[in-house]
């Protein structure tokens, strides 16, 4: 099968989504196949973890790890019918890149004996003696982030400041070209000058258009406000309604939020602390900043409702 067919993504511990598919997986793997007792599963790490999930064309989970706050990297499991196609491999990179991306000097792993020659492949280093974790043998392995590679991630998380109109709509463009299949975008009021260019609305749909899970979701509190200004996102999400995914806020807290902000799949981001007003900042790759504004995003869209305002456009 080819590398096509599953993609890579966010997972956070705080949605319960989420954390079903990522507690499946880990079960299926570690307690059901290798015999882990389920007590020595289950750690405080989990919630302050970064998670990443591999799923299907379907975008049924079929992969997952983990990247602790202590640096190191575990939890990685696969489903059976997809292990030597390469999905543990691009887990393995997608958190080694995001600790790079966080400035880390190195990450460190317990590896299962016979995997140790999987993560030699991708730079880890053994150290010391073989020890017993669960029943298992397992031998330390550290993987030193190069400083060239350090340095080019310091720039991707340089925050750039947006200081009018034309800031804005050009870090947003940049963010969009960006991404690569997955947008989060919360936008209180969505105005023509927000998301409508035709620059913009390309790149939007190349996103939308990209398959292997592409998901573009939008929030807003006022539905209405872009259906009478016939917004061309609008247009699109009528045409994409399977990917283009659009929720209104219900929360009497959530709808007080006058903050507005982009998110794209590879760590960049755009906020304006005041969605009425340009000034804000930006950065092109900055997980840890980018962090909770998406937690933030995923609880208030658990929270939130199918905007009906446009059912009338069969979204």
């Amino acid at each position: 099968m080819e590398l096509q067919n599953f993609h890579v993504q966010s997972a956070s511990w705080s949605t319960p989504s989420d954390r079903e598919a990522l507690r499946a997986l880990r079960l299926e793997v570690f307690v059901g196949e290798q015999g882990v007792p389920e007590a020595l599963e289950w750690d405080d790490l989990d919630t302050d973890s970064i998670h990443v999930l591999a799923c299907d064309e379907r975008g049924q989970p079929i992969g997952c790890g983990r990247l602790t706050p202590k640096h190191k990297i575990g939890r990685m499991a696969v489903h059976s019918a997809w292990r030597g196609q390469g999905v543990g491999a691009a887990l393995l990179r997608e958190l080694v890149a995001r600790a790079r991306a966080l400035g880390w000097p190195e990450v460190t792993l317990d590896a299962q004996v016979q995997a140790l020659d999987f993560y030699a492949r991708e730079g880890f280093v053994a150290e010391g003696d073989v020890f017993d974790d669960a029943g298992i043998p397992h031998q330390l392995m550290r993987l030193v982030l190069d400083g060239a590679s350090d340095l080019a991630a310091s720039t991707l998380r340089e925050t750039l400041s947006v200081n009018s109109q034309e800031d804005l709509a050009s870090a947003r463009l940049a963010l969009l070209r960006q991404a690569h299949y997955r947008l989060a975008i919360y936008q209180p009021l969505l105005t023509i000058d927000a998301f409508n260019s035709a620059d913009e609305i390309t790149e939007l749909r190349r996103i939308a258009s990209s398959g292997r899970g592409a998901s573009i979701r939008i929030l807003l509190h006022d539905p209405q406000a872009a259906l009478r200004e016939s917004h061309r996102l609008v247009a699109l999400a009528q045409r994409l309604p399977s990917v283009i995914s659009i929720r209104v806020p219900v929360d009497e807290h959530d709808l007080g939020y006058s903050s507005a902000y982009l998110l794209n799949d590879v760590g960049g981001y755009v906020f304006q602390p005041d969605a009425h007003r340009p000034q804000g900042r930006a950065a092109m790759q900055d997980r840890s900043a980018q962090a909770p504004l998406l937690q933030q995003f995923d609880e208030v869209w658990e929270r939130a409702e199918r905007a009906t305002a446009l059912q009338p456009l069969d979204l």
